[in-house]
């Protein structure tokens, strides 16, 4: 991409052929806040441009980046082989090519991008002008492909948030597993078992002119342990979209050839139309605008709509026609996911400070339809060549998918799979809030550590599947005897948690003995069986001056322990005076 030659950043750099034209204003503003990074590199070797995009995935500011060379922004290991492209663009070998390579971040950290470029020269003398660049950050993916051996379902479930098709390609028995996604972008109906008509079927899609290439990748897949190639496929409404397909092969047979094949295909459609239309004129560049993958809408300096592309109709709901002429306001109608309160519109605050504005990451877009839709976006101002402020262009994508599995995994990883309740992460967080008010604001609060006792008898007669439902029932039981503002968690297999908020020592014990009551009064009936489950509870009380998070848990747990000692069934407070457990007919 970069040449090593004068490796020394020039005091100047020429920029003489990279001007944008007057009346590309808008396209100029959207392809400065799209999601691709987008380059320029002189004939010298250095960066004369770069867009939002590209300047972030290297971790810099744009105005830094300019006169960076190969030694600067590419990873050593690919530096050679990024030198000898750049060498056969500028003699004319090759008018572009596309290739994986790693960068070099301001933080001293790489980042994987998909590499295109392509060289424009001077239409009179055929003189090298500068290369474009367009970096995709692929990052995911290659994390993805690190994981792949190990957790398959869940590199499938994440590739598929994302936005991408999972296949899984066994060339023994010409069978092939195809992802919900990897439909959904061909907009094809899903079928539910691996089938062995699934390749030839996918292959009679794959235009005339890359299908015998594809096949042999697919089928063969050489001795490369990975794969990865573009091609085109009917789409099934009969246009063709380019596919980037990357995969490995995961198994093979003695001899070492591939039988089983697993990867992920991409939409590159956009992209493909992006990198075109940059050497065509101002209509083939409106032609790419409106195919993007983002939502587009523009406005003229009142924030009246001027523009919507069409995914920007999809999601809006509106049409260009109806939306032509109306404030943005009626068209882009966004509120807060939590409490649905409106939001200010991005384009107006672009409009009014003359700078880039956002929504903030809870922002949701309702339809016109009233479909709600979580969206990311950016708004700019667009600037006449005079630098009059004439419009604003807003660019957006729907990220509903992407924020519910974000929403899902955090759920996830503070509560019990099996309970729902709270788990041990979460009780503790919840109690180091607890402390610190009662430090801060002399609060009372209670901890109490809940044993089941004889659990494991329903485990050894009627196995785990019993044990499981039995756990279910006593959490939910305990749950319902609990106030609201008290916080139930499972913190181990057959142990709970309970914090009890504002609450005196007297009031604790008696909420722990309502626990015992409650877990006494579950019955569970296996093969005429049935189990009288108990509990212990140990109670440590937090005050002003209880000491730190894992000194009071060890002091609940003791208190459990005593309770368990003494015959089970019963409750024990921790006596902070003696350091030992104090029963509980000793508080009364």
């Amino acid at each position: 991409m970069h040449s090593r030659v004068e490796r020394q950043r020039p005091k100047t750099l020429n920029v003489e052929h990279f001007q944008f034209r007057q009346s590309e204003a808008l396209l100029r503003t959207v392809l400065e806040n799209a999601a691709v990074g987008m380059a320029l590199i002189g004939t010298d070797g250095r960066l004369i441009y770069t867009n939002r995009a590209y300047a972030e995935m290297l971790g810099r500011d744009r105005d830094e980046c300019i006169g960076l060379g190969a030694a600067d922004l590419v990873h050593p290991d690919y530096l050679a082989d990024a030198d000898d492209q750049l060498a056969r663009l500028a003699r004319g070998e090759t008018e572009g090519y596309q290739t994986e390579r790693r960068y070099k971040r301001k933080d001293g950290g790489f980042v994987w991008a998909l590499t295109s470029a392509s060289m424009l020269r001077d239409e009179r003398n055929g003189k090298p002008l500068y290369v474009i660049i367009q970096a995709t950050d692929i990052g995911a993916q290659k994390r993805a492909e690190i994981k792949l051996a190990t957790s398959e379902s869940r590199w499938n479930r994440s590739l598929e948030a994302a936005g991408q098709g999972v296949w899984d390609y066994d060339n023994t028995r010409r069978t092939m597993f195809l992802s919900p996604m990897w439909y959904a972008m061909r907009g094809l109906v899903p079928q539910a078992d691996p089938a062995s008509n699934a390749t030839e079927d996918w292959l009679a899609r794959v235009h005339p002119e890359d299908r015998e290439r594809v096949r042999h990748l697919v089928t063969t897949g050489g001795e490369a342990e990975r794969v990865s190639f573009e091609y085109r496929e009917r789409h099934s409404d009969g246009h063709y979209m380019w596919i980037l397909s990357r995969g490995a092969a995961v198994e093979r047979d003695a001899s070492g050839a591939p039988i089983r094949f697993v990867g992920t295909d991409t939409d590159i459609t956009a992209i493909k139309a992006i990198a075109s239309a940059l050497d065509e004129e101002r209509e083939k560049l409106r032609v790419t605008l409106q195919a993007i993958g983002d939502g587009v809408i523009s406005t003229d300096a009142d924030a009246r709509v001027t523009f919507l592309n069409p995914v920007a109709e999809q999601i809006t709901g509106w049409t260009s026609t109806e939306a032509i002429g109306r404030k943005i306001d009626d068209v882009f109608v966004v509120v807060e996911e939590t409490s649905g309160a409106s939001l200010a519109s991005p384009v107006t605050q672009a409009l009014e400070r003359q700078e880039l504005a956002y929504l903030g990451s809870d922002a949701v877009l309702v339809s016109r339809s009233g479909e709600r839709r979580a969206v990311r976006d950016s708004a700019a101002p667009v600037r006449s060549s005079d630098g009059e402020l004439i419009g604003a262009v807003l660019v957006f994508q729907d990220v509903t998918n992407a924020r519910a599995v974000q929403k899902e995994l955090a759920h996830t990883a503070m509560h019990d799979a099996l309970t729902g309740l709270p788990n041990r992460r979460a009780f503790e967080r919840a109690l180091t809030v607890a402390t610190d008010s009662a430090r801060a604001e002399n609060r009372d609060h209670a901890v109490c550590f809940i044993d089941l006792d004889r659990f494991k008898l329903v485990n050894d007669s009627a196995g785990h599947s019993a044990g499981d439902v039995v756990l279910q029932q006593i959490a939910h039981a305990i749950r319902r005897a609990c106030r609201n503002q008290d916080l139930l968690a499972r913190i181990g297999g057959d142990e709970f948690a309970l914090l009890l908020s504002d609450c005196s020592p007297a009031g604790a014990m008696r909420a722990a003995q309502e626990v015992i009551d409650t877990v006494a009064g579950v019955r569970f009936t296996s093969n005429g069986v049935t189990h009288d489950i108990g509990a212990s509870v140990g109670v440590a009380i937090v005050t002003a001056s209880s000491p730190h998070l894992m000194e009071l848990m060890r002091q609940a747990d003791a208190a459990c322990y005593a309770a368990k000692a003494a015959g089970r069934n019963r409750v024990v407070m921790y006596d902070p005076a003696i350091h030992n457990p104090k029963p509980l007919a000793e508080t009364a």
